[in-house]
């Protein structure tokens, strides 16, 4: 449990608590946007995975205490019952009377031989179950030691992320009040260069109904095109708003497929696919480490939540540069 809450804690550039950088060309504006909402896209992403290692750390954490006092539970029931019964019975205080009645109840020497073999046996194993619940309470005590720490470091994880991010959405802010002061003929500018650069983005009207190799893939395609418009928010997970894993997440919890808010442990899930095999509905995943997820539709095409400038889109496959992973889900 330990080494699933350590998440590893990458120092972003533009983290760091030095002045943001000043643009002198409208292209240098919209390069300082663009570059430090990827390293928040990145930083996000890692935000994402760092809550789903809690939760999963919590829920350990929680599960044991469970094991622990069931422990402790079955341990005072034995104490307090069964070996009362084999206390009163055989080694209790009063064990000369029990074994004096035994040998005036008994009808021969042998059934009084044979009884005091039975207590016997009934106080060795009441003593090896006793031993036996006692060392599974000293184990469960130790596993919600090592759950509670893993959920502590999990959650201390998690906290420095959001410190980095904070920081991060600052320097951004900087960044965008600088783009503001632009002229419109200067953003429109920037803005048909990035339009260039990104891909170009297909109205959902031109996009043909993709037919995907299973109900539950076909399900997930057409709920992420349904989100075609709508606004990327960092961390958001829908139904109006999403970032890129949030979407892939939204679109198979409709197919009933269960997906962690994470790109990276996405791209570990399913079986890898090659490019000639890809289908609609296939997790295309993208830099390195993995930072970045959007989902292919076919014909060359995906659809993604791709950075906070843009909303869902429709775009081609390549437009991001090279994709390092592709999975199937279902």
């Amino acid at each position: 449990m330990g080494t699933t809450a350590a998440l590893a804690l990458t120092a972003l550039p533009g983290t760091a608590a030095a002045e943001p950088g000043t643009a002198t060309t409208p292209q240098q504006a919209a390069q300082l946007v663009a570059a430090a909402s990827h390293e928040l896209e990145v930083l996000s992403e890692q935000i994402n995975e760092a809550r789903e290692v809690l939760a999963q750390q919590q829920q350990a954490a929680a599960a044991a205490h469970a094991e622990v006092e069931q422990t402790r539970v079955e341990l005072d029931a034995l104490d307090g019952q069964i070996r009362q019964v084999a206390r009163s019975a055989y080694t209790g205080t009063d064990d000369s009377l029990a074994t004096l009645e035994m040998l005036m109840t008994s009808d021969s020497a042998e059934d009084f031989v044979s009884s005091l073999s039975m207590l016997d046996q009934i106080a060795g194993h009441t003593t090896g179950v006793l031993d036996d619940v006692s060392a599974a309470a000293q184990e469960a005590e130790q596993a919600q030691a090592e759950a509670d720490a893993a959920q502590a470091a999990a959650q201390q994880t998690l906290d420095d992320l959001s410190a980095q991010e904070d920081q991060l959405e600052s320097d951004i802010a900087e960044y965008q009040r600088q783009y503001a002061e632009l002229t419109a003929a200067q953003q429109q500018q920037v803005q048909q260069a990035e339009a260039t650069h990104s891909g170009e983005t297909v109205a959902p009207a031109a996009v043909a109904r993709p037919v995907a190799a299973s109900g539950s893939a076909q399900a997930a395609v057409d709920t992420a095109l349904a989100q075609v418009g709508d606004r990327y928010v960092w961390g958001a997970g829908g139904p109006d708003a999403f970032d890129c894993s949030g979407l892939t997440q939204y679109a198979y919890a409709a197919a009933g497929v269960s997906l962690p808010h994470s790109s990276r442990m996405q791209s570990q899930m399913g079986t890898a696919v090659s490019r000639a095999e890809l289908q609609p509905g296939d997790l295309l995943f993208f830099y390195s480490p993995v930072s970045h997820v959007a989902m292919y539709i076919g014909n060359g095409q995906m659809v993604h939540a791709s950075t906070s400038s843009q909303p869902v889109k429709v775009v081609g496959m390549d437009s991001m540069g090279g994709i390092t992973a592709m999975r199937r889900i279902v």
